[in-house]
């Protein structure tokens, strides 16, 4: 929850203020501020859905085992390993911008400073940030993703697997709210990429 709250805090309130002043400026440093923290936000949400997507798979595909396999360290290590990433890539993303140069009196034409958005705003070359950014997106972004799919393609195979109805309803109730987290969070992200791309 806590990373929930900072991926939404990253934008809305800035959203909100634009909103009552009619006034969208933004910093140069609070832009690049406000992506670092919203990559940041955005990559641990990417990689704590997986982690949850697998221990669901542990959960209901290897239920005898479950205490075994997800103990508390490898559950702290999991989550180690997605800050450090999430950090590293934020950072690395924030960098990038940072190289380019901009021509003064620039508008962003999304309702936050997004790396894509912005790269695509600068006056020097960008074909690196350009191959950083689907680079990033198609291995922390679709890697995740497959690991999920993965997960529920298993997840579903043993739901089959199972006699009863009621142990059917069980074992899928018990996915049945990370699989809507999942749902608006990919689909969301794709609504807006879709949207934003479609404004160019």
């Amino acid at each position: 929850s806590l990373v929930d709250i900072g991926f939404t805090s990253t934008t809305i309130p800035k959203m909100l203020l634009n909103i009552q002043t009619q006034n969208k400026a933004i910093t140069y440093e609070g832009c690049i501020t406000q992506m670092y923290f919203f990559i940041l936000f955005v990559g641990l949400d990417n990689f704590l859905l997986t982690i949850m997507a697998y221990d669901r798979f542990v959960a209901i595909c290897h239920p005898l085992h479950y205490t075994v396999i997800m103990n508390p360290g490898l559950c702290g290590r999991m989550v180690l390993v997605s800050w450090i990433i999430s950090a590293l890539n934020s950072l690395l993303q924030c960098l990038m911008v940072l190289r380019l140069s901009f021509c003064p009196g620039l508008e962003i034409p999304h309702f936050f400073c997004e790396v894509n958005q912005v790269t695509q705003l600068a006056c020097s070359d960008t074909f690196l940030n350009n191959m950083v950014i689907y680079f990033v997106t198609v291995l922390l972004g679709c890697g995740p993703l497959a690991g999920i799919l993965y997960s529920y393609s298993k997840i579903v195979s043993s739901i089959w697997a199972i006699q009863s109805a009621q142990g059917k309803y069980k074992a899928f109730s018990t996915c049945a709210s990370h699989l809507s987290v999942v749902s608006l969070f990919y689909g969301t992200s794709l609504g807006v990429y879709l949207s934003s791309a479609g404004t160019h």
